[in-house]
């Protein structure tokens, strides 16, 4: 359990756009203040307020590695809560499928595959896809706790979410909102209608929501032939 966190946590962090940021909002749900992490690395303060602001170079596999280890090192000895909460356990039955991809793809080229309908217009598709992971609405709402819900984010957030059963939308953008973890791209699939407040928030968090309308095992065999 502990190495799958520690794995994931690194690959989330060195799979992100903004690196730093990244290693706040892990930090930060951890709970761990940066004065606290630095006095267990043996460093000033000052190094990961410059990593996490980004005035500083973006930092190496092996100085990652450090910070990742220091995290679940200091949780271990308050007692492991964060650790125990996010505990990797097989799939949940709300997941119908899931995949990395060996390279990345760039999101306007995702939502192709799509034939998919860019709903935040304004947003620049700059990000790109790792994986992805097709999500039953229904089942999540009803199965997946908070704590769970890491399991729908694989090896890495950047990531697309695509939610079937979706009826206006509002409730995927309000779990994705509140989440420390966000997604590259949020896609829902034959939905009756999108809320605006969905769309809103998808461009709050500068996250791409896109529509599709394949049916799922099109959609399904499409994403799976994609390496």
């Amino acid at each position: 359990m502990k190495e799958q966190l520690r794995e994931k946590i690194a690959g989330d962090i060195t799979l992100s756009s903004d690196v730093g940021k990244t290693i706040r909002k892990w930090r930060e749900e951890f709970n761990i203040s940066q004065q606290t992490l630095a006095k267990h690395l043996g460093i000033s303060p000052s190094v990961i307020s410059d990593y996490e602001s980004g005035r500083r170079k973006s930092p190496g596999i092996a100085i990652i590695r450090r910070i990742v280890d220091g995290l679940i090192e200091i949780d271990e000895k308050s007692g492991g809560k964060t650790i125990k909460k996010y505990t990797l356990g097989e799939k949940t039955d709300c997941i119908i499928s899931m995949k990395e991809f060996k390279t990345s793809i760039p999101v306007e080229n995702f939502i192709r595959v799509l034939d998919g309908e860019n709903l935040t217009k304004g947003l620049p598709l700059v990000r790109d896809i790792h994986g992805y992971t097709i999500i039953d609405s229904m089942k999540a709402i009803v199965s997946l706790s908070s704590f769970d819900y890491l399991k729908i984010y694989g090896w890495s957030s950047e990531r697309a979410l695509i939610f079937t059963g979706v009826k206006y939308g509002r409730s995927p953008m309000i779990a994705v909102r509140a989440h420390p973890l966000k997604p590259a791209m949020v896609c829902y699939h034959k939905p009756e209608h999108v809320d605006e407040l969905a769309i809103r928030l998808a461009a709050l968090e500068g996250i791409p929501l896109v529509r599709t309308d394949l049916p799922m095992q099109v959609l399904v065999d499409r994403l799976e032939r994609l390496s």
